[in-house]
């Protein structure tokens, strides 16, 4: 499902981002993405977003070398793709609804079908009774399950996570946590970055590390 092939993001100042990761994650499996803050873990997502190309090597998601996708595809690419923000990225001038269905309209889906489809994550993630609310007014795990319905809305076959839990205490990262795994249950590849070593051992996944942009360990 994902593929990095001697992969390396140099940025014009010089500095490396990544160097020569590879590695590879079959569909339908969960992996945990390790590593200290500028470990090169929210670059390694933007290289799979398109928010970033690799200077060197091969990036593929599916049978898709990114390479060959050119800009007037990218925004099919990230139909594909559902992410999750640490910081959510809610509009707070909408209901509740109204996140979740906004990216179905933007990709042109008949609005009967868009609205069942929102109504469907928000159940999905408990919050099917807080469609009509403004996200201000909900908790900061509420905020988090409202990211996570907008990033699942499209049924992606890659669900993608920067620190999900980094603002969310202990229980409220758990629950966070087994709502990715009932996706990742129904064949969704989930790939998530975090740097909560304590959550991330209780869990049964893999866990691949990078260190000043190095793969250094991929406990597969």
């Amino acid at each position: 499902m994902i593929s990095f092939d001697n992969v390396t993001k140099r940025y014009p100042n010089g500095y490396d981002a990544l160097s020569q990761v590879n590695f590879s994650l079959d569909q339908g499996e969960m992996a945990f993405l390790t590593g200290h803050s500028g470990a090169g873990k929210s670059t390694l997502l933007k290289l799979l977003m398109l928010m970033e190309r690799p200077s060197n090597g091969r990036v593929l998601v599916g049978d898709q070398d990114l390479a060959r996708l050119g800009n007037n595809q990218i925004p099919y690419h990230r139909r594909r793709v559902g992410v999750v923000f640490q910081n959510h990225q809610l509009l707070f001038d909408r209901s509740v609804f109204d996140n979740i269905v906004l990216p179905l309209r933007i990709c042109g889906f008949d609005p009967a079908d868009a609205a069942r489809r929102a109504r469907a994550a928000l159940d999905k993630v408990g919050l099917l009774s807080k469609e009509k609310l403004n996200p201000v007014v909900l908790s900061g795990g509420e905020q988090q399950r409202v990211g996570i319905a907008r990033a699942i809305v499209h049924k992606p076959q890659l669900l993608l996570a920067d620190e999900p839990t980094g603002n969310l205490d202990p229980k409220l990262s758990e629950e966070v946590m087994r709502l990715f795994q009932q996706f990742n249950q129904v064949g969704t590849t989930v790939l998530i970055a975090s740097h909560d070593l304590g959550l991330i051992a209780r869990m049964p996944h893999r866990v691949i590390a990078l260190n000043q942009g190095r793969l250094v360990s991929d406990g597969k």
